[in-house]
C-alpha cells in the first residue's frame, strides 16, 4: 500500500511537470518503476495505461484554457499511434538501452537550441509565425511515438523539443497540443503491450496509482501553462531537456555517479539562473509595453 501511495504522489508530480512543460511524465514514472526492479516492458506498459486517463484529462483541461492547436494534434495523432504500437511490440521482445545515448545526444542538442532561442531575445518579446507543416509533424510523430513506447517516455521530450525549436507554435500551444495528442499515443502503446505481454504481464495497481495522481494534477498544470509567459516557459522546458538528457548521456558512457551528480547540480543552477533572467526580461518588456501604451494615450489625448 505504501508503494502505491508513493506512486500516486509521483504521478501527481510527474503530471504537474508534464502538463506545464509538455514532457517528463513517462520519463519520471518509468525511472521510478525501473529503480524498483520492474522490467522495462512492464514499466512502460504501466505508464502508458495510466496515461490513458491522465492525457485525456490533461487534453480536456488544455482545451478549456485555449492551449491546443487542433491542426497540429490531428496531424500528429495517427503517426504517433502507429509508432507507439510498433515501439510497444518491439520492447516486448528487446532491450532498448542501445538507443538511449543516441536519443540523448539529439535531444540535448535541441534542448540547447531551445534555451538559446529564448535567452537571445534580450528585451524583445517572442513571436511565432505560421504553423508546423505536415511534412515536419508526421515523421516526428512516428519517431516520437516509437521512442515513447520503447523508452517508457519520449513523446514529450521529442515532440515538445522539436516543436519548440521550430519556432512555429507558441510554447503553451506546443505543450497543450503534445499533451492532447498523447492520448492517442497511449492507446497505441497500450494495445501493443496488451498484445505483446498479455494482461498478466501488466501491473494494474501501479498503473492505477500513477493515474490517480496524474488526474489530480492535470487541470492545475493546464492552468499554469496558460499563465506562464512564453519566454519563461521556453527556458524552463529547454533546461529540463538539457538536465534530463545530460544525465542519461553521462550514465550511458560510464561516468561515475559523483561526476553525474556534480554535472547535474551545475546544470540545475544554470537552469534556475536562466529562468530568473527570463522572468526579469519578461517584466522589463511588459513594463516597456505599458509605458508605450501610456505615452500613446497621452499623445492621442
Amino acid at each position: 500500500m505504501r508503494k502505491l501511495i508513493v506512486l500516486g504522489v509521483v504521478g501527481l508530480i510527474a503530471q504537474l511537470i508534464d502538463g506545464s512543460l509538455g514532457m517528463a511524465y513517462g520519463v519520471t514514472s518509468s525511472t521510478l518503476l525501473l529503480a524498483a526492479g520492474v522490467a522495462p516492458a512492464a514499466a512502460s506498459a504501466a505508464v502508458h495505461f495510466s496515461e490513458l486517463g491522465t492525457s485525456l484529462v490533461s487534453g480536456a483541461s488544455h482545451h478549456k484554457f485555449g492551449n491546443v492547436d487542433w491542426r497540429t494534434v490531428s496531424i500528429l495523432a495517427v503517426p504517433g499511434f502507429v509508432g507507439a504500437f510498433l515501439g510497444a511490440t518491439l520492447l516486448s521482445n528487446m532491450d532498448a538501452a542501445v538507443a538511449k545515448p543516441v536519443v540523448a545526444v539529439i535531444l540535448l542538442s535541441l534542448g540547447f537550441y531551445v534555451v538559446y532561442r529564448f535567452l537571445r531575445l534580450g528585451g524583445a518579446r517572442p513571436t511565432f509565425k505560421g504553423h508546423p507543416s505536415a511534412m515536419f509533424l508526421a515523421p516526428m510523430g512516428l519517431v516520437a511515438g516509437t521512442l515513447d513506447a520503447v523508452g517508457g517516455g519520449g513523446w514529450g521530450p521529442v515532440g515538445t523539443t522539436s516543436l519548440l525549436s521550430s519556432g512555429r507554435l507558441e510554447p503553451r500551444k506546443v505543450v497543450g497540443s503534445i499533451d492532447t495528442s498523447e492520448f492517442v499515443v497511449a492507446v497505441g502503446a497500450s494495445l501493443g503491450f496488451l498484445l505483446g505481454l498479455g494482461s498478466q504481464g501488466i501491473n494494474w495497481g501501479y498503473a492505477g496509482a500513477l493515474l490517480a495522481g496524474g488526474v489530480i494534477a492535470a487541470p492545475i498544470a493546464a492552468w499554469l501553462v496558460k499563465h506562464l509567459a512564453a519566454r519563461v516557459l521556453g527556458v524552463a522546458a529547454g533546461g529540463l531537456i538539457i538536465l534530463t538528457n545530460s544525465k542519461t548521456l553521462l550514465e550511458a558512457v560510464g561516468v561515475p555517479g559523483v561526476g553525474v551528480a556534480v554535472t547535474a547540480a551545475v546544470i540545475f543552477v544554470l537552469w534556475v539562473s536562466g529562468i530568473v533572467w527570463a522572468v526579469k526580461q519578461e517584466r522589463l518588456s511588459r513594463a516597456a509595453v505599458r509605458a508605450d501604451e501610456a505615452e500613446l494615450e497621452t499623445v492621442t489625448a
